[in-house]
């Protein structure tokens, strides 16, 4: 079984700014959908994975969740409404 080493960040916000893959940051409060496990999350509850001397965006729910940055996807209102009814 692999041992996932994560690290903690102390400026969160800068830290993801800095490193987000695409365009245009999420603010952190913001909802998104990660695909690996269908939950709805906040992105500045992110975790940094450390792997092989480089860090990588993880989503929140790791390491139950191999999710990254790049699985997460946006919601309107109503979609996260009926999805935590």
């Amino acid at each position: 079984m692999e041992v996932k080493n994560y690290i903690k960040i102390h400026n969160k916000e800068s830290f993801f700014k800095k490193r987000y893959p695409f365009a245009d940051p999420p603010s952190l409060d913001e909802k998104k959908f990660c695909i690996h496990c269908n939950e709805i999350i906040t992105v500045g509850d992110y975790k940094v994975e450390l792997l092989d001397d480089k860090k990588y965006i993880v989503c929140p729910n790791a390491p139950e969740c191999d999710g990254s940055v790049i699985d997460w996807f946006n919601l309107t209102e109503e979609e996260i409404k009926e999805m935590t009814k």
